[in-house]
């Protein structure tokens, strides 16, 4: 259940990426004025969120697969928090809303994750 949850939170980021990228990334207070900046936001919350949840998807059908992707996805996770949590100690004090909403987010579903796989 675990695993669905995050791929379908994934999946969702990514197609409102794809589709909205100046909507999504609107809560960070980044405006994307210029297409490049679309492009980037596409991309990386985009097609990263869709692969990604495509590819907790596919550890769901494949158990031989399956620690292995939850794994990196827990991980890549836990990286994403860790960069907020160095944000602040270099002095970028922000809201709580939505870094350390998102970090708690993130923590939250990297620690999941990984109680699935041991």
């Amino acid at each position: 259940m675990v695993i669905t949850i995050v791929a379908v939170f994934f999946l969702g980021m990514g197609l409102y990426g794809l589709a909205a990228p100046a909507s999504l990334i609107e809560p960070f207070g980044i405006v994307l004025e210029r297409p490049e900046a679309r492009a980037e936001v596409r991309a990386v919350y985009g097609g990263f969120g869709v692969a990604v949840g495509g590819v907790l998807g596919y550890g769901l059908l494949q158990p031989q697969v399956r620690t292995g992707i939850v794994l990196a996805v827990a991980v890549a996770l836990a990286g994403m928090a860790f960069g907020r949590v160095i944000a602040a100690l270099c002095g970028d004090r922000t809201p709580f809303y939505p870094n350390w909403f998102y970090c708690l987010v993130e923590v939250a579903a990297a620690a999941a994750l990984a109680l699935v796989i041991t």
